[in-house]
């Protein structure tokens, strides 16, 4: 993987990240790293499901993929804020 790859997983981990985080309501028990690595994971397992879906690749914005990924990083930030707060 080149650098320029893992600066793109990094800045699209941040923007999925942020919008779950937007998307789970109150206040999370997280800092803003464990939003990125959620958005990370939550991208790759995202485009991953995306791509067994098949709606992957479409012309222009692949609006369900995003929505795929938003999701799973919502419920990855509410998981791990739920965690987080019951220590």
């Amino acid at each position: 993987m080149e650098i320029s790859g893992i600066i793109s997983a990094i800045v699209i981990g941040i923007v999925i990240g942020v919008l779950g985080r937007l998307a789970v309501p109150g206040r999370q028990h997280i800092g803003v790293l464990w939003t990125i690595v959620v958005g990370i994971v939550a991208a790759l397992i995202g485009t991953a499901l995306a791509s067994a879906l098949g709606v992957a690749a479409t012309d222009g914005i692949d609006w369900i993929q995003w929505l795929i990924q938003i999701a799973l990083a919502a419920a990855g930030v509410a998981a791990l804020s739920r965690a987080k707060a019951l220590r």
